[in-house]
């Protein structure tokens, strides 16, 4: 089976009033952090889908595409299309964000295991049998994926099929995504 993996790179960060990607955590940019956390050993292509050329250019650094998103203020789906259309040919689609800088690649690499077990089902890491970030998708969701508009992500195709979602069970920590720049100060005290 071809496995594909997006990193969604992309957007505004609007609440956290820069580019919080470059923002650092422990001595690395959020983009880094999560750069590291892909296990590309088990994904076929792995595509970072940004509007910033820094971004692109750490991409390139891991081997990975990196795919230029000139309209971010498209939303989520926007972000989802460039990277699916690259992937397109994959079995499986795992779609990544980039602040949850306490994601481990052992996580991601073990979600890619369990849905390789279940690839009729749509996988996701989660916590107290509630669902988090990555969620990897069967291509038989591709087409719903492509439909979405605007600031629609993932999470409105899952709604519609609860029926097919597995969870991988994590520590909370590892879903923490921060939004703010207080909320990475906080995180940083811990």
């Amino acid at each position: 089976m071809k496995l594909g993996c997006v990193v969604m790179a992309a957007g505004n960060a609007r609440r956290f009033g820069e580019n919080k990607l470059a923002a650092r955590f422990r001595g690395k940019s959020l983009i880094q952090r999560t750069l590291e956390a892909v296990p590309d050993e088990v994904f076929d292509t792995v595509a970072v889908v940004t509007q910033y050329p820094e971004i692109a250019a750490l991409a390139q650094e891991f081997h990975f595409t990196a795919i230029r998103n000139e309209h971010p203020d498209f939303g989520i789906s926007h972000t989802i299309q460039l990277g699916l259309t690259e992937l397109r040919d994959c079995d499986g689609v795992l779609f990544l964000v980039s602040d949850q800088p306490l994601l481990r690649r052992e996580s991601v690499k073990e979600l890619a295991e369990l849905w390789a077990r279940h690839p009729d089902k749509i996988a996701a890491l989660g916590h107290g049998g509630v669902r988090g970030n990555p969620c990897l998708f069967p291509a038989r969701f591709f087409p719903e994926l492509l439909e979405l508009r605007e600031d629609r992500g993932g999470n409105a195709v899952i709604r519609h099929h609860e029926e097919d979602l597995i969870l991988l069970e994590v520590d909370d920590a590892e879903l923490y995504d921060v939004d703010t720049v207080r909320a990475l100060e906080e995180l940083e005290q811990e």
